[in-house]
């Protein structure tokens, strides 16, 4: 099982009100820690939909009013509960990770970089309790090479690099620093 440091991490720093990642998932706007959205109303196709299909999804709008503009910014998200909240066997799925996102002035988060793991949306299988989906920010290490850590060709990554994702053991590889800001909303 992975280790879980920088979720036990994120979890502990949400009663910081300064250190809340904005975010923007379909329709919901400024979601707030531990928001439930019926997956529906995230306008996102599921990663059993995703094998049927290669139709692209929107990744979250991000904000962050404490982010230093001239930084440059990753964001990693997981799912934490699958494939379900009792037995979470494929703990955590990896659902996205973002790198070189800076700052515009008004704050919010942009990026046109490539991704190093594509953005799936919430996927609950049906009748499972509602999954936990955890958005971590950090700085971006000075070195971070892009095309060391993403699929060649801007492929999409595969569901077999998602499951049972070791956040601790990447961010020890790439030397990642503490987590600048966090946010998580709950799906079925």
């Amino acid at each position: 099982m992975p280790s879980d440091n920088h979720v036990k991490a994120a979890l502990s720093l949400i009663e910081d009100k300064s250190k809340v990642l904005g975010l923007t998932i379909g329709t919901h706007e400024n979601v707030q820690p531990g928001t439930y959205l019926p997956r529906k109303s995230t306008d996102q196709q599921s990663e059993y939909e995703l094998t049927k299909t290669t139709a692209a999804q929107e990744p979250p709008k991000l904000s962050f009013t404490g982010a230093n503009p001239t930084s440059t910014y990753l964001v990693v998200s997981l799912d934490i509960d699958a494939p379900f909240t009792s037995f979470r066997i494929l703990s955590p799925i990896l659902h996205w990770i973002q790198s070189d996102i800076r700052v515009t002035s008004e704050g919010a988060l942009e990026f046109d970089a490539p991704f190093v793991a594509n953005y799936i949306g919430p996927s609950p299988p049906p009748l499972s309790a509602p999954h936990r989906y955890l958005f971590f920010l950090y700085e971006q290490p000075a070195d971070f090479d892009l095309t060391a850590h993403a699929p060649a060709g801007g492929k999409k990554l595969g569901n077999s690099n998602r499951i049972r994702y070791d956040l601790d053991a990447w961010a020890e590889q790439i030397k990642l620093g503490p987590l600048v800001a966090f946010n998580y909303f709950t799906c079925n």
